[in-house]
């Protein structure tokens, strides 16, 4: 018997993939998104109850075709778990309108969009399971990653917002706070577009981008990550706050709440900008 239908979407690859394949091996049935899959590509799959369906979700239409291609593979979705975003590294002064709607559009537009499509199907049941991927950036910023950092942001504060109105309705929400992981695809990493001038921010950013693709290539596994998404979307009450990373990014994050701005800003400010040595 599967446990359920599950909607992942942005599964093509590192966490997606992760978390699909392992909702899969678990007998969920799992309909799968990202831009890179064909309409209905079928051979994408590894698991024969993956069903990987072409999905931008920055454009309405698309979002509609997977809904409606979804729907007819399966008339529930039991859970929906959006992984789907782009990292945008690149100095705040020289990140232009255009690239921060860029990655807002991906990491929250599309995240709220998606949410949309499946609450109907939820509430005429009265039970679903919504698991949206934040990160630790959602819970504090480091230098260089703003674009991203605050769609992660506005993402924690989407999701709190949404789990008070949808708990009467019997719908669970919870928040996955990864730390670096090992395996994102490079084609989600970005830059920000640079003028033919010289940045005066190029040897900090050139420091702190090192240190960023460091610390995600020594990263956690996706496969233990994924895991743990499916084992919390098992559990008959989802613990809101996922958090998967490291130790030192664990207390990191205690610190940011715990220390006085100043010093939380001086020590993020000095790992960033020396070498990872804090």
């Amino acid at each position: 018997m599967e446990k359920g239908t599950v909607w992942v979407i942005g599964a093509s690859s590192g966490l997606g993939l992760a978390t699909a394949e392992a909702f899969a091996a678990d007998g969920w049935q799992v309909i799968s998104g990202a831009r890179s899959f064909g309409v209905h590509s079928e051979k994408d799959a590894v698991h024969t109850s993956i069903h990987p369906i072409g999905l931008d979700v920055t454009v309405a239409e698309s979002r509609e075709a997977f809904a409606q291609s979804a729907f007819a593979i399966s008339p529930r979705v039991d859970a929906l778990v959006y992984c789907a975003a782009v990292l945008m590294l690149g100095p705040c002064e020289e990140t232009s309108p255009d690239e921060y709607a860029q990655v807002m559009q991906t990491n929250f537009v599309g995240l709220t969009a998606m949410v949309s499509l499946v609450l109907p199907a939820m509430r005429s049941r009265q039970q679903g399971k919504i698991i949206l991927f934040s990160s630790i950036n959602g819970l504090l910023g480091i230098p260089f990653q703003s674009a991203y950092t605050a769609s992660k942001h506005a993402v924690e504060g989407y999701a709190e917002c949404l789990a008070m109105e949808v708990k009467p309705h019997g719908i669970q929400v919870c928040l996955v706070e990864p730390g670096d992981h090992r395996g994102g695809s490079q084609h989600t990493r970005l830059r920000t577009h640079r003028g033919e001038e010289a940045s005066p921010y190029e040897p900090a950013c050139g420091i702190a981008t090192g240190i960023i693709h460091r610390d995600e290539s020594n990263g956690l596994s996706p496969i233990r990550l994924g895991a743990k998404v499916v084992q919390n979307a098992n559990r008959k009450r989802m613990r809101i706050r996922l958090r998967v990373a490291k130790p030192d990014q664990r207390l990191a994050v205690v610190l940011h709440d715990l220390l006085t701005p100043s010093l939380n800003f001086w020590i993020l400010r000095d790992y960033y900008g020396k070498g990872g040595r804090a």
